[in-house]
């Protein structure tokens, strides 16, 4: 026994192991690092594939997903995604058109918004619905299913931003809807910050916890 009390083969053993954990700990950490990595540019493909295709064709209803209000006005980015939703309907693709979204902060739903600013431009009334409940993409996607069945609506045209086009699919799909997207065109506005949409890495997150289940 040494002077200290310990003994040189027992700190020489335990450095070893130190030493051989860090041997494989370093390789699984890089795995994981290229693991992360290649799921982050396949999920950023996906979201550049959606949100470069126009898959405008003949549906049962076109959906718009709700953006913010203001005072019962629809946002620039919001009107954008209502007023191609109008272009898609006077071109004969649906004979309905679903508006998305629930209260957005006063009296007013973004749903109820969206569907008097295509009254005031002219749809129909009996050509709108307007869905009011929902406060995120994922329960838009449910309460859209609901809608879906019980107006016998099978297939649907989405209209949203076009980097929330992949998310939206996948969403809609997974409620077991059949969707096709038509992303918005572009704005840029001094009202938003010349800001045409979520960045990519925003939409890499939640597209991930939503796939995890943690949205």
């Amino acid at each position: 026994m040494s002077a200290s009390g310990l003994n040189p083969a027992s700190s020489r053993g335990k450095a070893a192991r130190r030493k051989g954990r860090a041997r494989w700990l370093i390789p699984v950490l890089a795995l994981l690092v290229l693991a992360a990595a290649g799921w982050c540019l396949w999920v950023a493909a996906q979201i550049e594939y959606f949100a470069s295709t126009d898959q405008a064709a003949s549906a049962d209803a076109i959906v718009v997903f709700g953006a913010a209000e203001y005072d019962g006005k629809p946002s620039p980015v919001y009107r954008a995604r209502l007023d191609h939703a109008h272009t898609l309907y006077d071109r004969g693709l649906a004979p309905l058109i679903v508006t998305m979204g629930g209260p957005g902060g006063d009296e007013y739903t973004e749903g109820g918004v969206g569907r008097e600013y295509l009254m005031g431009a002219g749809v129909p009334e009996s050509a709108l619905i307007a869905e009011t409940q929902s406060t995120s993409t994922s329960q838009s996607a449910r309460r859209l299913a609901v809608i879906a069945r019980a107006n016998h609506l099978r297939r649907l045209l989405v209209v949203s931003d076009s980097m929330h086009m992949f998310r939206i699919h996948a969403i809609c799909s997974a409620d077991g809807l059949d969707v096709f997207t038509s992303p918005r065109p572009r704005v840029a506005t001094t009202e938003e910050g010349n800001k045409e949409s979520d960045p990519m890495w925003h939409e890499i997150l939640t597209y991930t916890l939503w796939r995890m289940h943690l949205d």
